[in-house]
């Protein structure tokens, strides 16, 4: 007979003892149960101890925790998180250096732990750790465990980052602004501004006060690339948290209007994008938040309408007059010149001629798109003249409208490159090539115009073409980002391949499986032939499962990432999953992972908004991929387990793979996209065959080679 559910076995450890196996009851008070333990060893005062984890982060267990002991988990007994706490206290305060290493290097790891957090700080222990860092007389391993534990402790929430004092600032932006200074320190005094800076408004001002962009500089320099993405991640933290009001006077906004300056965007480019080392996630994702918070400097011109009685800003639209028609022998009747001038405007492609200012009122993309068409005709105007001219050259049904086409165009670069948003959390998605140049936004506007007017020829389009004509550009420029092309210059050959005759092919390939093979027979096929493809999709999202996959855990600073891996069984029983140090190269072995959850036991496989751990988040912008990527595995008895998937694919794979373990149907986009892809490949081949076959006649044709085909499926 089963033990009952709430019965778990569990070993537990005590220094230079036999290891006590009990049964733990769940419905017993865990001070019970700790003075059970205790009377096994003969040690008084079981008030004074508690139990911990012997694996893993070795957390204390509590009565709120409790619940997640898990049959075969193995316990410590351990001082209690007060006991633990005031010693810890007395010895940093020694005089003995060793003894305060000691205890600093100890204090650095249970920091972690939210009971003894609690505890260390109802005893002033942060005011102690403060005190030690303001005095300037702990140097290396003592200074780096110092802030080690600081910040663990203020990670924990539990007191406000505005309790901080000037002096501790000072002290801590000192360290980053000092030349030579431990890899280690650095690297501690750097995430601890950033938690600073992204937790409260008062010290964000004194921050930027203290360490500026130009001095960060130095730190992308290093070989260091953990130091490079503390770096990077304190820059975007100042960037991030600047204002609104002062976004354009602001110091540091002006500091940070540098980055599309060639000195810091050559050093990120040469030193991280371009160097010795691959890019990790991490590094990817800060890239990333630069990349978007760079863009959204657009923001205020893509929502400024233009006012049409603004004479500086009509000026910038007889500029581009000027320019594409020679306009300096302007006619002197007022009349006259105000009749050119509408024809001429026509010919530019405005949709309002007669004031052409009316086409930039609209929100998005405002000025922004006059500003591109500025600089598209002065920085390049000889393909701007081309444009504007051999558009006025073509019969009246053919021209593509210049100004329209840039307005509209720059309302789509907004779009695809989402200027105005907040960065994603755990999205990785940055460009190299928009770290290429010094005017990368116009610079990419100017490659789009140019691919918008080919494609415009390349399809004879009329005016009531423009929208069928803009959805093709569209799709170009996220098939040519797609492929990441590392320079501007890449990206004009990606977008020359990518022709409308080759749109039409691709998407006449993309539609075989949907289109294609409506007769009755080959309906039959499809159906007969589907249900082996699904077992094969099957076969392969299990056997991912086998291999397992690397999770990050959610709460945790991303520069100090905890991770956890789970992994299937071979025999497709058992998920087994723990806690890791570090991302993993490979696979995990099953030893490594001491928690399992038997697949017998799995109830329900939730996703998205109905996983527990995305209640409270759903509703935060910057939380919308993470909650498309989350999802819980619901098991007895009425536990849970909370994913949150490195990427789509990984998602797909997991959902998928979870779905064959409990006998459902598989329902992913991957699925689907799978499917379609197999079943078409297959359909062909197997058609293929049916056409080999020759039918006998008089005489009878020389025997073919019998045709095999062996279809195997490897999803890479």
């Amino acid at each position: 007979m089963p033990p009952p559910s709430d019965i778990v076995k569990v070993a537990i450890e005590w220094p230079g003892a036999n290891a006590q196996l009990i049964e733990f009851d769940q419905k017993k008070p865990l001070a019970s149960i700790i003075r059970e333990v205790c009377d096994g060893w003969s040690l008084s005062g079981s008030e004074q101890f508690a139990l911990r984890y012997a694996d893993g982060p070795q957390l204390y267990i509590t009565e709120q925790s409790r619940g997640e002991i898990k049959n075969g988990t193995i316990l410590r007994l351990a001082i209690s998180p007060m006991r633990a706490a005031r010693q810890l206290l007395e010895r940093i305060q020694s005089h003995g250096i060793d003894a305060r290493l000691e205890a600093l290097k100890e204090l650095a790891k249970l920091s972690a732990d939210p009971t003894f957090a609690a505890e260390f700080i109802n005893m002033e222990g942060l005011a102690t750790l403060a005190r030690l860092v303001e005095s300037g007389t702990h140097f290396g391993e003592m200074l780096a465990f110092t802030l080690t534990a600081f910040l663990e402790l203020m990670d924990h929430g539990i007191v406000s980052w505005d309790l901080i004092s000037v002096s501790f600032i000072k002290q801590i932006s000192g360290y980053v602004n000092q030349p030579m200074v431990d890899v280690s320190i650095l690297q501690r005094s750097l995430a601890i501004l950033e938690s600073m800076v992204l937790n409260s408004h008062s010290l964000y001002q004194r921050v930027a006060q203290e360490t500026t962009v130009a001095q960060l500089i130095a730190h992308l320099q290093v070989s260091n690339q953990e130091i490079q993405t503390y770096a990077i991640a304190l820059i975007n933290a100042l960037f991030l948290k600047t204002p609104e009001d002062r976004r354009q006077v602001n110091t540091h906004t002006n500091q940070l209007h540098t980055l599309a300056q060639k000195h810091l965007r050559g050093i990120i480019l040469n030193h991280i994008i371009r160097g010795n080392r691959p890019v990790k996630a991490e590094m990817a994702h800060q890239l990333y938040v630069l990349q978007v918070l760079t863009f959204n400097l657009l923001e205020e011109r893509m929502m400024t309408k233009m006012d049409p009685n603004d004479q500086t800003q009509r000026d910038i639209i007889f500029e581009l007059r000027r320019i594409a028609f020679d306009g300096d022998n302007d006619p002197s009747g007022t009349e006259k010149r105000k009749a050119i001038y509408t024809k001429d405007y026509k010919m530019l492609g405005f949709t309002n001629p007669v004031n052409p200012a009316m086409d930039f009122t609209q929100t998005p993309p405002g000025m922004l798109a006059l500003d591109n068409m500025l600089y598209l005709a002065k920085v390049h105007q000889d393909t701007y003249i081309r444009i504007v001219l051999e558009n006025c050259s073509r019969e009246d049904k053919h021209e593509c409208p210049f100004g329209r086409s840039a307005i509209e165009l720059t309302r789509m670069l907004c779009d695809i490159l989402q200027v105005g948003e907040l960065p994603n959390e755990g999205c990785n998605d940055f460009h190299p090539m928009f770290f290429t140049h010094e005017r990368a936004w116009e610079e990419f506007f100017c490659v789009c115009i140019q691919l918008l007017n080919k494609t415009w020829k390349e399809m004879r389009a009329t005016a009531e073409d423009f929208n069928k004509v803009m959805t093709v550009v569209r799709e170009q420029i996220t098939r040519a980002l797609a492929m990441k092309p590392p320079s501007l210059e890449q990206l004009r050959v990606k977008l020359r391949s990518l022709s409308y005759s080759e749109i039409l092919r691709l998407r006449q390939s993309e539609r075989m499986s949907q289109d294609d093979f409506q007769s009755p027979p080959i309906i039959e096929l499809r159906e007969r032939i589907q249900p082996e493809i699904l077992e094969l999709i099957k076969q392969q999202r299990l056997n991912r499962l086998c291999e397992g996959s690397c999770f990050r855990k959610l709460g945790n600073r991303r520069r100090q990432e905890k991770f956890w891996f789970c992994r299937l069984s071979l025999n497709h029983k058992v998920l087994h999953y723990g806690d890791l140090d570090e991302s993993p190269q490979g696979e995990v072995p099953f030893e490594l992972l001491t928690d399992k959850i038997p697949v017998s036991d799995i109830k329900a496989v939730l996703t998205g908004k109905d996983c527990p751990h995305m209640k409270e988040k759903s509703a935060l912008k910057q939380n919308k991929e993470v909650l498309e990527l989350a999802f819980s595995v619901l098991y007895d008895p009425d536990e849970v387990l909370n994913f949150v998937a490195p990427n789509k694919y990984e998602y797909c794979i997991w959902t998928d793979g979870l779905s064959a373990l409990l006998g459902k149907e598989l329902g992913s986009d991957l699925t689907r996209s799978d499917l379609d892809t197999l079943m078409s490949m297959e359909m062909k081949l197997r058609l293929l065959d049916l056409e080999n076959i020759t039918i006998p006649e008089a005489p009878p044709p020389v025997p073919k080679e019998p045709s095999t085909y062996n279809f195997t499926y490897n999803y890479g």
